[in-house]
């Protein structure tokens, strides 16, 4: 009943695609297509995801377009952006949207910074919590005289470099956002 190395490698990577995709929601001053994943959209008597009824795009730096797809929905996709909390103001022209992005204030940088740094910390503690769950299995396995002292030793200290590997991972990607929050 050793220990799984990949198991543990797929179950810390999963844990860091969770911490990509939390940073990539966070506004840069840069729009994004992710910028609009969180909105909802009440069209057809139910609320949908606004990927589900435009598409958005980002011709220029500082501007994201929504083709709606039925036109009749353009004021209904305007609205949910601009009721959103995300602090957009769309401007629709027929079927297209125009979602201009502002610029960010130094206090609302430094809020991100924050939340990014949350972020990160959930994801060291995941982390921390799967090297945990794989060395308490190696100690297990060699109190039940299934490896030896030497093997425990051994797979420990792989386990160990693993977990490194991945906090480092996630320490880059928090410094990466944090430099993309701080430029002007």
């Amino acid at each position: 009943m050793a220990i799984d190395l990949n198991d543990l490698k797929s179950r810390m990577k999963g844990a860091v695609d969770v911490l990509e995709k939390e940073l990539s929601g966070l506004r840069t001053g840069r729009a994004s297509v992710n910028m609009l994943e969180p909105v909802t959209v009440e069209v057809y008597g139910a609320r949908m995801p606004l990927n589900q009824v435009a598409n958005v795009s980002v011709p220029e730096p500082r501007m994201l377009n929504v083709q709606v797809w039925d036109m009749s929905n353009t004021k209904a996709v305007e609205k949910a952006i601009r009721d959103s909390g995300l602090g957009l103001n769309p401007q629709a022209e027929g079927s297209l949207i125009r979602v201009p992005v502002p610029e960010l204030s130094t206090e609302r940088r430094q809020e991100l910074q924050k939340v990014a740094g949350k972020y990160a910390e959930q994801t060291r503690i995941a982390i921390r919590n799967i090297r945990r769950d794989g060395m308490d299995t190696l100690k297990k396995s060699e109190k039940d005289n299934e490896i030896s002292e030497d093997e425990l030793k051994k797979l420990s200290d792989d386990v160990q470099k693993l977990t490194d590997q991945f906090i480092k991972n996630v320490d880059d990607h928090l410094a990466k956002k944090e430099a993309d929050l701080l430029k002007v």
